[in-house]
């Protein structure tokens, strides 16, 4: 079995902790927003400006819809404590993808910049970026599977972890940085092989979906509606869209026949180089 002792806390500042969670969740926005702005280097149809500023817009709607699906998630928690609504220490995965490509989505509206394009171009990035997220999880010790014997399982020992102390669980955070690392890969293969844009997206979100929904069957969480978790409520109705969208419209082209960089720059998106 694995023994975690160390501390959640990486160090303090005055009264302030500053938890390896925060530090994980901060490197993968910069490992995100890095790989975008490598991918998209030299696009002729976004630029570097305006996939920033797009970055800027999807941030904070990324956060605020995680922290929202955190403390519904939480309710009965959060009802009889109002004050800590506002904060940062629960934030929903599904919440910080999805509010962070409405966020996306909102600004295309007024860019005109091609935005199926750019989830495309930034989806591997995405689930590279949660794999990170992960090990933050590890750390602090939330995000725990169910109690077990199985040879890989997890002890915390150290009194500041959120995980229970001194029980084996399921290194549920371990098994989903794999699984992604895992699609990852795969979604690197699949890059430029399926139209229309926004496809590779919708792929992405498909196979997290259904990872989370069979994952958090051995997961630590509260029953949220019809015994099953809220992610696993969230998964079924992202797998419903995606699944009918893929199924509907998306298409396989040869590789290299059609690439994501080709065709006319749209309004908005011309490169300012």
């Amino acid at each position: 079995m694995i023994t975690i002792s160390i501390s959640p806390v990486a160090f303090s500042i005055g009264p302030v902790e500053v938890r390896w969670y925060g530090i994980m969740i901060a490197l993968a926005i910069i490992v995100l927003v890095l790989w975008g702005l490598r991918v998209l280097r030299g696009s002729p149809r976004l630029s570097r400006e305006v996939f920033l500023n797009a970055t800027l817009a999807a941030i904070p709607t990324g956060i605020i819809f995680a922290r929202l699906l955190h403390v519904l998630d939480q309710w009965d928690y959060y009802f009889h404590n109002p004050g800590q609504i506002i904060g940062g220490s629960g934030l929903a995965i599904y919440g910080g993808v999805l509010g962070a490509a409405f966020g996306a989505w909102i600004y295309s509206r007024f860019r005109k910049f091609p935005v199926g394009y750019l989830f495309d171009a930034v989806a591997p990035g995405i689930i590279l970026a949660q794999a990170i997220g992960r090990v933050g999880c590890l750390l602090n010790g939330c995000c725990y599977g169910l109690e077990t014997d199985i040879f890989c399982a997890i002890i915390y020992t150290n009194p500041a972890s959120f995980g229970p102390l001194e029980v084996a669980v399921h290194p549920t955070q371990i098994y989903e940085i794999v699984y992604n690392l895992i699609v990852f890969g795969v979604l690197l293969k699949l890059r430029g092989r399926f139209r229309p844009e926004g496809s590779l997206f919708l792929i992405y979100l498909t196979l997290y979906s259904l990872w989370r929904f069979g994952i958090d069957f051995i997961r630590e969480g509260t029953p949220f509606l019809f015994g099953l978790h809220e992610a696993q409520i969230v998964s079924i109705a992202v797998l419903i869209i995606t699944v009918s969208l893929l199924a509907w419209r998306t298409r396989w082209v040869r590789a290299g026949a059609d690439r994501v960089v080709t065709g006319p720059p749209p309004e908005g998106g011309a490169s300012r180089r």
